[in-house]
């Protein structure tokens, strides 16, 4: 492999920021110093001006594959997650056909081995009557980052309302159970309540059928099971201020047996956004009123959320040009999402350093991710050189999703991501992708 020298750059990890030169040797990161000379074959990056972060880790995406790739495939959301200084991901079993089996699930891992170009691992998917797969994850505790349970509308039978089949699971998974939460019964009482009253709906309704009441009942129950058997639980995207008493920041990240996730999109779009973007931005669960925004962001800076993702859900422009109740719910982010983190560095809203620590850091010790997730000597060298003085704009031109669009098309960010290095290879550098390696399956170190 290429030795590289990334010289000058100010290195944040781990709550500070240094200036330093990195060495990275066989895929790892060799040496951190204030200065190392430049040795023989190495290849020198001038990081002068620019940011060296520990790569993204992001724990929720779809990336459609098999059975929906005309959405999107694991090769192209993976080069796109590239791009945008995110190495590893966590992919969701809602495909066609679901990850019901262990051997469905191999399947994923086999497509990415050949054609990902980030670090990836896959969950295992739940539904009402699979539970001896589910439970034969246990064995695959090191190299499965977890299993998903839909407790909310989900497509096909992925929804499990099976009260005794939730008890099973809760009571059998040693793995890190990831719940989707909004309660069914609620939401249809809603869409049936809304659909009396008006004649057509419209995407602003979204919230209002999926509103809060939804998540906090869906999400106290996963609390509960959890509890009853201690049970390792993750809530994901969390978008409502009341879901945020049933977490807590009186307890060290790497203790909690209930933690909980946010998302890009709960942080930066309110329910106001729906009369400019529509169906752009209809998401499960949904994107709320502007006073559950603000309670994001003081839960996210106060520590009861514990890390930032995506819930990368790409659909074709057509999917989401439909009708409000046919649209598709789902919006692609990933190549965005650190990028929209530093606009928001860049706004004084939250520190660099913060930013690292719920992207990168967290995310690795949640999932209790082995050897990646910090700028550390002897960890995979899965790094970020970051140009905050480079503003950037998203445009049709440089959206690398195979659906291709977004709904922050036309939003200029005040940084660039200009080098992504994946276990120790220059994947992008300024623009420019190197695909003669592949990522790898990202490992768990669970006792």
């Amino acid at each position: 492999m290429k030795q590289y020298i990334i010289k000058d750059s100010c290195l944040v990890n781990e709550g500070q920021k240094i200036f330093s030169d990195v060495l990275i040797k066989n895929g790892r990161i060799e040496k951190i110093a204030t200065s190392i000379s430049t040795k023989e074959n190495s290849i020198e990056i001038n990081g002068s001006g620019q940011f060296l972060l520990p790569g993204a880790i992001d724990d929720q995406v779809h990336y459609r594959e098999p059975g929906l790739t005309h959405k999107a495939t694991i090769y192209t959301e993976a080069k796109a997650a590239v791009a945008g200084g995110v190495t590893a991901f966590m992919e969701m079993p809602n495909t066609k056909p679901p990850v019901f089996t262990q051997a469905l699930l191999e399947d994923k891992y086999e497509t990415a081995r050949n054609t990902s170009l980030a670090n990836y691992s896959f969950f295992m998917g739940t539904s009402n009557d699979n539970i001896e797969e589910i439970l034969r994850t246990n064995e695959k505790k090191n190299e499965v980052c977890g299993v998903k349970i839909f407790m909310g509308s989900s497509t096909g039978n992925l929804l499990v309302d099976n009260p005794l089949m939730l008890d099973k699971v809760f009571a059998g998974s040693e793995l890190l159970i990831a719940t989707h939460c909004e309660d069914e019964s609620i939401i249809k009482a809603n869409l049936q309540k809304i659909k009396t009253e008006k004649e057509k709906l419209e995407p602003s309704d979204h919230p209002i059928i999926r509103n809060e009441e939804a998540c906090f009942e869906s999400s106290f129950r996963a609390v509960q099971f959890a509890k009853k058997y201690n049970s390792r639980l993750h809530i994901l995207h969390i978008s409502t201020a009341k879901e945020l008493q049933l977490f807590t920041n009186m307890i060290p990240l790497q203790d909690k047996r209930i933690t909980a996730e946010v998302c890009v999109h709960h942080l930066h779009f309110t329910s106001d956004d729906y009369a400019r973007l529509g169906n752009q931005i209809k998401c499960n669960p949904a994107i709320k009123a502007p006073q559950n925004r603000d309670a994001l962001w003081q839960g996210l800076l106060d520590g009861r959320l514990d890390l930032i993702a995506t819930d990368h859900a790409p659909h074709t422009w057509e999917e989401k040009q439909e009708d409000y109740e046919h649209a598709h719910a789902g919006l692609p982010l990933v190549q965005h999402s650190l990028q929209l983190m530093l606009h928001y560095v860049n706004e004084g809203k939250i520190g660099i350093e913060k930013v690292v620590e719920k992207m990168s850091h967290a995310v690795a010790t949640c999932f209790q991710i082995k050897e990646r997730g910090f700028i550390r000597e002897g960890y995979y060298a899965d790094l970020v050189l970051a140009n905050t003085n480079l503003p950037n704009t998203v445009s049709k031109e440089n959206i690398l999703y195979k659906c291709g669009w977004s709904p922050l098309e036309g939003f200029r960010f005040p940084a660039s991501i200009t080098h992504t290095f994946i276990n120790g290879h220059l994947v992008y550098g300024n623009g420019v992708f190197d695909e003669s390696q592949r990522g790898m399956r990202v490992k768990f170190d669970r006792k």
